[in-house]
């Protein structure tokens, strides 16, 4: 099979918006790649092909793991990540993670399973975004309604500092996973299976369980998820290799999508503070909604005709 390395030029400027958009947002890339390579590519024509649904998810997830590479970059001069208390997360994350990524190879041959799966973790994220509060509302929520016993554990926690590059202070308690272990471990494997839930389980931990500052929290995350989605992708994509060999990887679009995301990740953290965070989540969320009952509608299209 020979490539033709100019079809997929258009990736590199969608794949920088994508980029952007995912830093801003802290949603993974995976979720807005995946619905481009398995949706919008069959209805340019049959000279856009992909081989599965399982390479698309692959082929988003190995993209977004430059892409939040460069964010890190971007968020590690910023002075921001709290390498020690990432590390619970990471430890859960990546073993199962990887078990996700090993079942979307024994999967791919029910790729209708698939698209049902992901239209209704689309649905599922749309429907937890648009239910979004304010960061700040959410923790002063999170506070008020602790119990006494569970202030007083919090309070038993040591006392963390980071000192940001611009000189600003960041005290907080040591964050705890505890019962969290849970929801990231359904994050990472369903990382593994389907490209996207790390972020959106570690994220809401660290802020609304653990009041870590947004900006730390915002970092620290970034990094749990480049470690989680790196190995869930590695994965992927050497079963792939393994299976079709080179040519079972679509490199002629890689080639546009890595480069792009290195860009769209360093303009992302520029752009923090800069852009209205509800209103990018909430259009994420609708656009995300567009995307579940498109992909759904092909599952039981496909199944009943």
């Amino acid at each position: 099979m020979e490539f033709d390395w100019f079809i997929y030029w258009f990736m590199f400027p969608v794949s920088i918006c994508i980029a952007t958009t995912a830093m801003l947002s802290g949603i993974g890339g995976a979720a807005m790649f995946t619905p481009i390579f398995v949706i919008i590519f069959p209805i340019l024509g049959p000279e856009y092909p992909f081989p599965s649904i399982a390479a698309a998810i692959g082929v988003a997830l190995f993209t977004e793991t430059f892409g939040f590479s460069s964010g890190f970059i971007a968020y590690y001069r910023k002075g921001l990540i709290d390498f020690k208390s990432a590390l619970p997360f990471i430890a859960v994350g990546v073993p199962i993670g990887i078990v996700g990524a090993l079942l979307l190879t024994t999967f791919k041959e029910f790729e209708n399973v698939l698209r049902g799966g992901y239209a209704l973790l689309m649905l599922g994220l749309a429907y937890e975004l648009l239910r979004h509060h304010e960061p700040a509302a959410e923790m002063a929520k999170a506070g008020e309604e602790e119990s006494p016993a569970q202030k007083a554990l919090s309070e038993k926690r040591p006392m963390l500092q980071i000192t940001g590059r611009d000189g600003t202070v960041y005290n907080y308690r040591a964050p705890r996973q505890g019962k969290g272990a849970v929801a990231t471990g359904i994050g990472g494997f369903l990382t593994g299976l389907l490209g996207v839930g790390i972020g959106e389980v570690v994220m809401p931990q660290l802020v609304k369980r653990n009041h870590v500052p947004i900006p730390v929290a915002a970092a620290t995350s970034v990094f749990v998820v480049i470690v989680v989605v790196a190995a869930a992708s590695f994965t992927q994509i050497s079963a792939l290799v393994a299976e079709g060999g080179l040519q079972a990887v679509p490199w002629n679009a890689v080639i546009y999508t890595i480069p792009a995301v290195i860009i769209g990740g360093q303009i992302g953290p520029f752009l923090q503070g800069k852009v209205s965070q509800q209103a990018l989540v909430k259009g994420i969320a609708y656009l995300f909604a567009v995307i579940g009952i498109a992909m759904g509608w092909i599952a039981i299209r496909n199944f009943f005709f």
